[in-house]
């Protein structure tokens, strides 16, 4: 089966964002594929799938936004690093290493406002295809609306 959007708005209808969040987890590597949502300084992860069917690490259920990733995406338009350890724009950041593998897109609101974030992470070096990438954007795009009605 090719992976696009179709197939991503498939899973929205039917399976809601649960489903898209699962859908776009079986097309990579990573371990968790999750969507962030931010509340004044902190990032809560409001949806989280795990390959691995595990309950979600306490260390991803809140994160300080200055202590984040997901500051890079809002700056700038996205975030991607295959490897955290290797990447020099995260030199003593406090994720790094922990969080190796961060592939990120925001999920903006109906007035283009900055709502939260639709990511792919592992605690190992990854990388993330052009189209997976592309459909990871793709889904952003289409979540918002489902996500604030969950």
């Amino acid at each position: 089966m090719d992976r696009n959007i179709e197939e991503v708005a498939r899973a929205l209808t039917t399976r809601g964002p649960p489903g898209v969040l699962e859908y776009l987890n079986d097309g990579v590597p990573h371990r968790y594929t999750a969507v962030y949502r931010q509340s004044g300084a902190i990032l809560h992860n409001t949806l989280l799938h795990d390959k691995q069917r595990k309950r979600r690490p306490e260390f991803l259920a809140l994160v300080p936004y200055d202590q984040s990733y997901c500051q890079y995406v809002v700056r700038d338009g996205s975030f991607r690093t295959d490897d955290s350890t290797a990447d020099t724009r995260l030199q003593g950041h406090p994720l790094q290493g922990l969080v190796v593998s961060y592939h990120s897109v925001p999920i903006r609101d109906g007035a283009g406002k900055f709502w939260g974030t639709l990511c792919h992470l592992d605690m190992k070096s990854l990388s993330l295809s052009e189209l997976e990438f592309q459909l990871l954007q793709g889904a952003a795009e289409l979540l918002h609306g489902p996500l604030v009605e969950m």
